[in-house]
């Protein structure tokens, strides 16, 4: 089977971005995902609604499993909770079949995104501390 230039491209982007860019990331692809959810509901497509749904919250879980609780709890928790949330709705939009769940975890989504955009990545010590706890 050939190899794709573009997701080999995205692999050794992953790969060598620092932890803060990976955080961006993870949001732009939790965005995306739920857009495609939303146009999934708008066109009938029980599938692809699944699909993009799944992506979502296989984001959101990853975004939970990052965080480390040790250097800030109370923001932890609160994150933690947050994509739990998340989740809930955007399964509740799946089962019903509705978008105005999707449109709140998007808002939701975006706020987090635009405060990610304004995060500076530490310096290349801390950043090895980071992934480590990443």
């Amino acid at each position: 089977m050939p190899s794709n230039p573009y997701t080999a491209h995205i692999e050794a982007s992953v790969l060598t971005a620092e932890p803060v860019e990976l955080v961006r990331t993870l949001y732009r692809g939790a965005l995306d995902a739920v857009g495609d959810a939303r146009v999934c509901i708008g066109g009938g497509d029980p599938a692809g609604r699944s699909a993009a749904v799944s992506k979502a919250v296989n984001i959101l879980r990853e975004l939970a499993f990052s965080l480390n609780p040790e250097s800030e709890p109370g923001m932890a928790r609160n994150l933690l909770e947050l994509y739990d949330y998340m989740q809930r709705r955007l399964l509740a939009a799946h089962l019903e079949r509705s978008e105005a769940p999707l449109v709140e975890v998007t808002g939701l989504l975006a706020t987090l995104a635009e405060a990610w955009e304004h995060v500076e990545a530490p310096p290349a010590a801390e950043s090895s501390l980071l992934q480590r706890a990443g």
